[in-house]
C-alpha cells in the first residue's frame, strides 16, 4: 500500500470537468459553517484514469481539507486491515496520536490497525469493526478547522476487512466532518467477498461517477499536445482507434512516440496498432527482455512482494547485490515499469499485474516461499508472511502448515475469520501430518462459526471423526458443533450430537458441560418427543444440588427457565435461579462473554426472570450483559440479543414506547449480522407483540408479513410463544377463523407440559375468539386459564385470568372478577395489563374515576388504542 503517485505525464485530465465538479460539490458541503460529509465513488475500467482524477481531486481538496489518501495493491488483498491501517497511518505516526485517535477504543482496533499485538483470544468481527468506524469519527472530528478527506484508490484490490469496514462507516457519513472518496474497477474485478462491500458503498454514495473513455477529439488535442503541431490529425484518430481512448494506454503511446517517432513512409496504422499491442497483456512485460536478467528479477520480486516494501528487501528476494540491484532498478525507471524511489511502486497497476503474469510458474511459487521468510525475519508477523504461504504449492511441509495455524490465530484475534479460514483451508490441502489434522479442521471450524455455520458442521464432524483430540478439545468441538446445528436451524441434531459425546465422554468437568448441553438444546426445541419426560428427568439431576460449580449452576438456570416455561410456582422457580446465581449476577466463568459455557445460561436466568415478574432481577441481569458486550466490543449477534432481552423487560413492564425502540435496535443489529438467526425470530415476535399493545395492527401486520413471521415455524423456540402472538394479530386482524386455527396449534404446547399463562397466553385469546360461536369451550378455557395462574401465582398471572374470565361473565359478575384482576395487576410490574384491567373494570361498573386511571396508565404505557378506548367511553 503506498501514497497515490501523482498524475500520467501530458494533460489525461482532459474531459473530466464533470467528474472533478462532483468532487468541488461533495468538498463544498463538506465545508460548510455546519458540516455535511458524504461518500463520492468513481469506477470505471483498468487505465481509464482513476488515479488521475483521484490526483487532482486530492490537490482541490487539500487547500481547504487534512486530505489521508491510500491505495491498495493486489499483494495485500489478503492482508486484514491493510487498507485500515494505511489510511490511518500519518494520523498514528504524530506525536500523542494513537492515544488520541483510538481513545476507548484501543484494545480492539489496536491490534488490528498493528499498534499491539493480537492477543489470545478471538475478537467479535463485527466489534472491531465497529471500533474502527468510531475511530474514523474521532479522527474526523480532531480535523475541525480542516474538515478530513480520505481518499482511497483500487479499492477492489483492498482487502475484505477493510472494505467492511468502509461499509460500515458510510451510512453515518452525513454526520460527520468527514468525506470518503473511492475510486474502483467494475466489482467483477474484485475477490468475490468484496464484491457486496463495493455494492454497498455504491448504493450509499451521495454521487457515483462513472469515468468514460476519451473521444477521438480530446486524443487528436493530446497527440498534437505532446507530438508537436505538425503533426497531422489522422495520427491522433489512429492512436484514439487503436486504444479505444483508453487514457493510460493513449498516454503510453505518445510517450514512446515522442521518444522513437514513426519514420516517414511508416505504415501509421499498421504500426500504431503493433505499438498498442505493447502496452497491454502480456507483451507489456516483453520489454523485460531487453533490460537484462537483474532487470526481469527485480521486477519479478517486486510484483510478487508488492507495493510499498523496502527496494532493499526486493533486491534480497532477486538475489541481486546492493550495486546490481540499484543498476536493475535504474534501469526499471527508465523503461517506466517501476518509479523512482527506495521502495516499490509500478507506474500502473496494468504494469504490475503483466509483470506478475509473466513471472514463470516455478519461479513464482518460489518467490513467495522466500518472500515469506523474509517477511517473517523482517518481524512483520504471521499474518504478513501468510499471504505469500496461500500462493505456495502443497508439499507437506509442516513448517508451512504450523506458520498458517500461527497466522489463522492471529487472524482470528484481530477479527478476520474469514482470513483466518483462508489459511487453514491451506494448511488442509499441504496436508498436516496424520496427527495434526484433527487439529486444523477443529481450529477451522471454530474459524468458520463467525460466518458459515454449515462450513463450521463439516470441519468439526470430520475433527471428531478423526483421532488427535484429547478429551478437552473433543468436548469442545462437539459444543461448538452443537452451536452451529442449532444456529442453522438443526436443534434435534445439536441436542444428539451433545448426548451421545457425553454418553462417550468419563465422568468429569467435559462430561458435566456436554450433559447440560443436551438438556439446553433439548428445551430450546419448539416439538419435543418426551417435554415432560426430559423435565422429570431434569428435576431428579438439579434439584439437590445447592450451585457448588459451574456445572450444578448451568443445571439449576435450566431447571428454573424449565420450571417457568411448564407454570411451576414462582417462588420455587425464583429459588433455582438463586441458587444459579451469586448475589443475582452470573458466576465467574458463566458470564456473559465467556466462551466455555457460552452466552445462554446467564440469558436463560433473565428470561427465567423476566417471565415470573422478577423484572428487576432481569432488568439487572441484561443491563449488565449489554455493557459487557460493549466493553468487550462483541456487537454483533450476542448485542443484538442482549438489546432484545432488554426490549423483552420493557415490554414486560408495559413501557411500550420504549421497548419498541429496544427492539428496533436489537433487529437492526441483527440486520447487520446476516438474517435468518434466532435473534431475528425472537426480535421480530416480540415487535409484532408490542405494536398489538400498543393497538397499531397494520405496523404489526406489515412487519410479520417482511420478516415471514408464522408457520412453519422453526424447531427452535421463539421467545415469547409465537403462535399465541400470531394468533392475537390474526384476531386483531379480524381474520377469527385463522386465529383460532393458530391458537389451537398453540395449545399444543400444552401437551408438551408448558403451562405458563403469561409466556403463552393463547388461553385468554382462544376464549375471546370463541365466545359467541362457542361459549362452553371459551368457559372451559378461562377455568384452566385460572388454574395455571394459581398454580404459577405471578400477580400478572392471576389478574390476567380474572380480567379473562370477567370478560365472559354475566354483567352482575363481572365488575367484581374486573375489581379483583385490577387487584392482583397492581402488584403487578406489567403496567399495561393494570391499565387494561382499569378500563374493563370502568366499563364493567361505569367508574368514571378508574377509567380516568386506566386512560392514564394506558398514555403512560404507550398503549394508544388503550387510551383511545377509555377517552371514547369518558366522552
Amino acid at each position: 500500500m503506498t501514497t497515490t503517485p501523482p498524475p500520467w505525464p501530458g494533460d489525461p485530465l482532459l474531459e473530466r470537468d464533470l467528474e472533478l465538479a462532483a468532487a468541488d460539490r461533495a468538498v463544498d458541503a463538506l465545508c460548510r459553517a455546519r458540516p455535511e460529509g458524504g461518500l463520492l465513488v468513481y469506477s470505471g475500467a483498468a487505465g481509464i484514469g482513476k488515479t488521475s482524477v483521484l490526483a487532482a481531486v486530492r490537490a482541490r481538496a487539500a487547500e481547504r481539507c487534512a486530505v489521508r489518501s491510500a491505495r491498495a495493491d493486489p499483494a495485500t488483498t489478503a492482508v486484514p486491515f491493510h487498507t485500515a491501517r494505511a489510511l490511518f497511518a500519518s494520523d498514528l505516526a504524530a506525536p500523542g496520536g494513537r492515544a488520541d485517535l483510538l481513545g476507548p477504543h484501543r484494545a480492539l482496533a489496536g491490534p488490528a490497525l498493528g499498534l499491539n499485538a493480537p492477543g489470545s483470544t478471538p475478537a467479535d468481527p463485527r466489534g472491531v469493526q465497529d471500533a474502527l468506524v468510531e475511530v474514523a469519527a474521532r479522527a474526523a472530528r480532531r480535523h475541525r478547522d480542516r474538515p478530513l478527506v480520505l481518499v482511497l484508490d483500487d479499492a477492489h484490490w483492498a482487502d475484505g476487512e477493510s472494505l467492511g469496514w468502509l461499509s460500515a462507516l458510510a451510512p453515518g457519513l452525513a454526520r460527520l466532518p468527514l468525506l470518503l472518496v473511492v475510486a474502483h474497477r467494475p466489482a467483477e474485478h474484485a475477490a468475490e467477498e468484496s464484491r457486496p462491500h463495493l455494492g454497498t458503498l455504491g448504493t450509499a454514495a451521495r454521487q457515483r461517477v462513472t469515468l468514460r473513455a476519451l473521444t477521438p477529439e480530446a486524443a487528436t488535442h493530446l497527440t498534437g499536445r505532446t507530438l508537436g503541431t505538425g503533426v497531422p490529425d489522422t495520427l491522433g484518430r489512429e492512436l484514439w482507434t487503436a486504444t479505444g481512448g483508453n487514457p493510460y494506454e493513449l498516454v503510453e503511446l505518445l510517450t514512446h512516440l515522442s521518444e522513437h517517432p514513426l519514420a516517414p513512409g511508416t505504415d501509421q496504422p499498421a504500426a500504431v496498432r503493433e505499438l498498442a499491442a505493447t502496452v497491454r497483456g502480456p507483451r507489456l512485460a516483453d520489454r523485460l527482455g531487453a533490460l537484462g536478467p537483474d532487470a526481469a528479477r527485480l521486477a519479478w520480486a517486486a510484483a510478487v512482494l508488492g507495493a510499498g516494501v523496502p527496494l532493499r528487501l526486493v533486491g534480497s528476494l532477486a538475489g541481486l547485490s546492493a550495486a546490481r540491484r540499484a543498476g536493475a532498478a535504474a534501469d526499471l525507471s527508465a523503461a517506466r515499469v517501476l518509479r523512482p524511489g527506495d521502495t516499490v511502486d509500478f507506474t500502473h497497476p496494468l504494469v504490475a499485474q503483466a509483470v506478475y503474469d509473466a513471472v514463470p510458474g516455478p519461479l513464482r511459487t518460489a518467490f513467495h516461499s522466500r518472500a515469506a521468510w523474509l517477511l517473517t525475519a523482517e518481524g512483520t508477523g504471521p499474518a504478513a508472511a501468510a499471504r505469500h504461504l496461500l500462493e505456495v504449492h502443497p508439499g507437506e511441509n509442516s513448517a508451512l502448515v504450523e506458520q498458517l495455524r500461527r497466522a489463522a490465530r492471529d487472524h482470528l484475534a484481530v477479527g478476520a475469520p474469514d482470513a483466518a479460514r483462508r489459511c487453514l483451508e491451506r494448511a488442509l490441502r499441504e496436508p498436516p501430518e496424520h496427527h495434526l489434522r484433527a487439529l486444523v479442521h477443529h481450529e477451522l471450524g471454530r474459524a468458520a462459526l463467525f460466518t458459515s455455520p454449515a462450513d463450521t458442521v463439516r470441519h468439526l464432524r470430520t475433527a471428531l471423526e478423526l483421532p488427535g483430540l484429547d478429551d478437552t478439545l473433543r468436548a469442545d468441538a462437539t459444543f461448538r458443533l452443537a452451536q452451529a446445528l442449532a444456529r442453522n436451524q438443526q436443534m434435534r441434531e445439536a441436542s444428539l450430537s451433545v448426548a451421545f459425546a457425553a454418553a462417550t465422554t468419563d465422568p468429569g468437568p467435559e462430561r458435566a458441560r456436554l450433559r447440560t448441553a443436551h438438556f439446553m438444546y433439548d428445551a430450546f426445541r419448539a416439538t419435543e418427543d418426551d417435554g415432560p419426560g426430559r423435565s422429570r428427568r431434569l428435576a431428579e439431576l438439579a434439584d439437590p444440588l445447592t450451585g457448588e460449580d459451574n456445572a450444578e449452576r448451568a443445571l439449576l438456570t435450566l431447571r428454573a427457565f424449565d420450571g417457568m416455561l411448564r407454570g411451576e410456582n414462582h417462588t420455587v422457580v425464583a429459588e433455582f435461579c438463586a441458587r444459579a446465581l451469586i448475589d443475582g449476577r452470573p458466576a465467574p466463568g458463566l458470564g456473559w462473554t465467556d466462551t466455555t459455557w457460552g452466552f445462554a445460561y446467564p440469558c436463560l436466568a433473565g428470561v427465567t426472570y423476566t417471565w415470573i415478574d422478577e423484572l428487576d432481577h432481569a432488568e439487572q441481569l441484561f443491563g449488565e450483559a449489554v455493557r459487557a458486550c460493549e466493553s468487550s466490543g462483541w456487537s454483533g449477534g450476542h448485542l443484538a440479543f442482549a438489546h432484545m432481552l432488554t426490549g423483552a423487560v420493557l415490554r414486560r413492564r408495559g413501557r411500550l414506547a420504549e421497548a419498541e425502540t429496544r427492539l428496533g435496535e436489537a433487529l437492526r443489529l441483527a440486520d447487520s449480522i446476516g438474517t435468518g438467526l434466532p435473534v431475528h425470530r425472537g426480535t421480530v415476535c416480540l415487535l409484532v407483540d408490542t405494536l398489538l399493545a400498543r393497538g397499531r395492527t397494520a405496523e404489526a401486520h406489515r412487519l410479520a408479513l417482511a420478516r415471514g413471521f408464522g408457520p412453519p415455524y422453526p424447531d427452535a423456540m421463539i421467545l415469547p410463544d409465537a403462535p399465541s402472538v400470531r394468533g392475537r394479530l390474526l384476531l386483531a386482524l379480524g381474520r377469527t377463523d385463522e386465529a383460532v386455527a393458530e391458537l389451537e396449534a398453540a395449545s399444543a404446547a400444552a401437551g408438551r407440559g408448558r403451562h405458563n399463562p403469561v409466556w403463552a397466553p393463547w388461553p385468554r385469546d382462544l376464549a375471546a375468539a370463541l365466545a359467541d360461536r362457542d361459549p362452553e369451550r371459551a368457559h372451559a378455557l378461562t377455568r384452566r386459564l385460572r388454574v395455571d395462574a394459581e398454580r404459577f401465582g405471578t400477580p400478572t398471572a392471576l389478574g390476567m385470568a380474572l380480567g379473562c374470565e370477567a370478560a365472559l361473565a354475566p354483567a352482575e359478575a363481572a365488575a367484581a372478577l374486573h375489581a379483583r384482576a385490577v387487584a392482583h395487576l397492581e402488584e403487578s410490574p406489567a403496567q399495561d395489563e393494570l391499565a387494561r384491567a382499569r378500563i374493563a373494570l370502568g366499563l364493567a361498573a361505569a367508574d368514571r374515576d378508574q377509567l380516568h386511571r386506566g386512560l392514564r396508565l394506558a398514555r403512560l404505557c404507550g398503549a394508544d388504542a388503550l387510551a383511545e378506548q377509555a377517552r371514547a367511553a369518558l366522552a
